[in-house]
């Protein structure tokens, strides 16, 4: 496995430009199988997990042209199979976005466990109830429909792949479909608009209420899909956290509103100019507390609140921040077990709970020479921001679990001035 190798306290300076939207891809991958015509994304990460859903969509017996790293036209003229296979199924959670497709093109899907990170339970009920109200039935691990009918469908959370599964499997129902509770992040949108390209018609899009009036068939479309926001959150926190300077092109500030309110709140000033996210060097950070100096929090939730996958980030950027910060992370009970890693490089944390912890900054940070793992890919992008923060080196193992989410992640840092270096294992 490789590792990573980081000196720390490297000045970090420079322009970037972020890779498409990771979670926007799995579902802009399986709504092409709605569809006989092509399809053609572009702006795809080149990632670990996209490589993998496209091996998955090909095992269905989808013709996959690569025109270049991130550029793909799918063409589903024929579907050989209605179950994905288990193996590759098991490495990203993203493939469960294929039951919705599978189930209104074929009348089939055949579930198995999705994999991804491992950072609590992570339900499918949502998606069953779903696709159940528009006429699925469950029979064993196997889903099945002679015919998807509209329906008015309350989703019992704002589940984001359960939002895309029911929304791909609508759009080709017998009438209207109106999904309350709809999640409405970025890469829903993104899902959405795909789908209009393609024929649907959809309302509401951007909102928690979508109305779905089901066409007869989808065409094929092109898609750019958008920037991958969590990678401009996290360098953000990369700059900020370092006392570095960064300038992010094409950042897709528009859906950052959250993301700087929050940043900002841990004394993190940007500015915006046109759709560019310039942070400016040699930042004091300090926490600004809450009215009457109350200890402030900061929590995630559904958007358009703060991203869970940007909780682990922030963290880090806290522990170079003056005062004190409480997190709650609600969405997920294992995600902040990271922190003993972030204790044991000196940081001052309390591990209140499995949800919650309390950080005082700033904290002068040590190196980690003798290796420490990357548990999942916000957590393992966590430590690699800790590491260049850092006094001495750090090895950063299992870099896998990062690769899955972040393209040439160590040439993008290095062309910052990061001195960080992979070594094959």
């Amino acid at each position: 496995m490789d590792q990573f190798v980081i000196e720390g306290r490297a000045p970090i300076k420079g322009t970037l430009t972020p890779s498409g939207n990771k979670n926007a891809a799995f579902p802009a991958i399986a709504a092409a199988l709605l569809t006989d015509q092509p399809v053609r994304l572009d702006n795809l990460p080149d990632i670990a997990d996209v490589r993998t859903m496209l091996a998955l969509v090909e095992g269905l017996g989808v013709e996959v042209q690569r025109h270049d790293r991130h550029a793909v036209t799918l063409h589903a003229r024929r579907l050989a199979g209605r179950a994905p296979d288990a193996d590759l199924l098991g490495r990203l959670r993203g493939g469960l976005v294929l039951l919705g497709p599978l189930v209104a093109r074929l009348g089939e899907a055949r579930m198995a466990s999705a994999g991804g990170d491992q950072i609590g339970r992570r339900r499918i009920d949502t998606h069953v109830l779903g696709l159940e109200a528009l006429g699925a039935r469950v029979d064993g691990a196997t889903l099945r429909a002679d015919t998807l009918r509209g329906a008015d469908i309350l989703l019992d959370e704002a589940s984001v792949t359960a939002t895309e599964n029911v929304v791909m499997a609508a759009s080709v129902a017998r009438g209207t479909t109106v999904i309350r509770n709809a999640a409405c992040e970025p890469h829903v949108q993104d899902t959405c608009r795909l789908l209009v390209a393609m024929g649907a018609r959809i309302d509401g899009i951007g909102s928690n209420l979508l109305r779905v009036h089901g066409v007869e068939r989808l065409g094929g479309a092109t898609f750019r899909l958008g920037p991958d926001f969590m990678e401009v959150g996290s360098f953000l926190a990369l700059a900020a956290a370092t006392g570095g300077e960064v300038t992010i092109r094409d950042a897709g500030v528009e859906d950052l509103r959250m993301t700087l309110h929050v940043f900002g709140r841990l004394g993190v000033q940007t500015r915006v100019e046109g759709d560019d996210l310039i942070l400016p060097g040699g930042q004091s950070l300090a926490v600004v507390s809450d009215l009457g100096g109350a200890i402030p929090k900061i929590d995630d939730g559904p958007w358009p609140a703060f991203p869970a996958d940007l909780m682990s980030v922030a963290l880090v950027t806290a522990t170079q921040a003056g005062g004190t910060m409480l997190f709650h992370e609600k969405m997920y009970e294992s995600r902040l077990f990271f922190v003993d890693r972030l204790i044991g490089m000196g940081a001052r944390i309390v591990l209140c709970d499995p949800h919650r912890a309390l950080v005082h900054g700033p904290t002068r940070l040590r190196g980690e020479p003798l290796g420490i793992p990357s548990p999942d890919i916000r957590a393992g992008i966590a430590l690699v921001i800790a590491a260049l923060c850092a006094e001495g080196r750090t090895v950063i193992r299992s870099v896998e679990q990062i690769d899955r989410g972040y393209e040439d992640i160590e040439t993008k840092l290095q062309s910052l001035g990061a001195a960080i270096q992979r070594q094959r294992g």
